[in-house]
């Protein structure tokens, strides 16, 4: 395995450093890393060969200053979007809640309050 080889598997693209010729990031491969996955376990969990994996791992090894700050990066903008989302939707489902029934949801609501003591009680 020689440096130019190594190049060819991780490639830049829109996504950041991607495995060539897959949809998997470096990135993808880091959650593994950093959970203590073994490099077998890894490759058979993201459908990679063991060339690409020894690729990979080489290129993570002899890089690692730039793909754990891109890592830290990718992680940081992911619980960035979760926690917009999270917020938004607890907004939206606030919103639905404070809604006024409609009046075929009424007699729904009264069936269900009607049997949760009997669904609790055959337990």
């Amino acid at each position: 395995m020689n440096a130019s080889n190594t190049q060819a598997v991780v490639i830049r693209t829109e996504r950041g450093l991607t495995v060539a010729g897959t949809r998997i990031t470096l990135y993808d491969v880091m959650d593994y890393v950093t959970d203590g996955w073994p490099p077998k376990l890894i490759r058979d969990r993201l459908g990679l060969n063991d060339s690409q994996m020894a690729d990979i791992m080489s290129y993570i090894t002899s890089h690692r200053a730039e793909v754990e700050h891109e890592y830290r990066t990718v992680l940081k903008d992911a619980e960035q979007n979760r926690q917009y989302w999270e917020d938004r939707n607890r907004e939206r489902l606030a919103w639905i809640a404070a809604q006024p029934p409609k009046a075929n949801q009424l007699a729904l609501r009264e069936k269900l309050t009607e049997w949760k003591p009997e669904v609790h009680t055959e337990r």
